[in-house]
């Protein structure tokens, strides 16, 4: 049985004009966690974040999720609590709730080839908290459906493969829109979007047989663990090729 080697650091930090890496550190942290950790370093208001470095991918590859999750489960709690702590904000929390995204990065420019999840952290206690802290109802449930979809998209396997393939999401908001006799996704209203919600969730029980997972903890780990997987994805693995990575 293969064990995890010892990572001196698995996870750096950035934000509030300080971080623990810098644009010198792209083999380790790639280039976009090291140009972020250096933007913060000279004072550009980039979002407070952490960065989960290539060693730790590289582990993963070879052990899995359940390994890695023991080994950085206590860097990457403590660098939440510095996020929240920067943000006056909590996450998974129903007031005043925390949104975080979890973005792919690598030691060398591969636009578009590995996967995003953005507003990670939304279930229906904390929409309803998004709602009341932006005063914007709409908003906050729009962000909820853009959510599922995407994460059901990268983290649960239903994103369409190819053109041909149907993605189950677009054609129930294609039949939402054709019953309502409306075009644009902007002409939602905010019912609809509840209506979406609970339609989306509905397709991701009937795909993948588990409920969408509401705890954020829960949300969190499963992006992180698709975001590494993306790494010997299809597409990233023919980018890799034709350009000689």
């Amino acid at each position: 049985m293969e064990t995890a080697e010892k990572i001196q650091t698995s996870v750096y930090q950035f934000g509030n004009k300080t971080a623990e890496g810098n644009s010198r550190m792209k083999n380790l942290l790639g280039g976009k966690g090291a140009n972020l950790a250096e933007m913060s370093l000279v004072g550009i208001p980039v979002p407070p974040g952490f960065t989960i470095t290539t060693e730790v991918c590289t582990e993963f590859n070879k052990l899995g999720k359940e390994a890695i999750v023991r080994m950085i489960q206590d860097d990457v709690e403590k660098a939440i609590a510095n996020i929240e702590d920067i943000m006056g904000a909590s996450f998974g929390a129903i007031e005043n709730p925390l949104l975080i995204s979890v973005r792919s990065g690598a030691r060398v420019s591969m636009p578009g080839m590995m996967d995003t999840v953005l507003n990670l952290g939304l279930n229906d206690e904390v929409v309803k908290g998004l709602a009341a802290k932006t005063n914007n109802e709409r908003f906050a449930w729009d962000s909820y459906r853009r959510f599922i979809q995407m994460y059901g998209g990268v983290v649960l396997g239903m994103k369409s493969e190819s053109k041909d393939d149907i993605d189950p999401f677009e054609e129930i908001m294609e039949h939402l829109k054709e019953k309502r006799e409306i075009q644009l996704d902007t002409q939602f209203t905010i019912q609809d979007l509840k209506d979406l919600v609970y339609d989306f969730k509905d397709a991701v029980k009937k795909r993948t047989g588990h409920d969408f997972p509401t705890n954020p903890w829960d949300q969190l780990w499963g992006a992180v663990t698709a975001v590494f997987n993306s790494w010997n994805g299809d597409r990233a693995v023919y980018y890799r090729t034709m350009n000689g990575y």
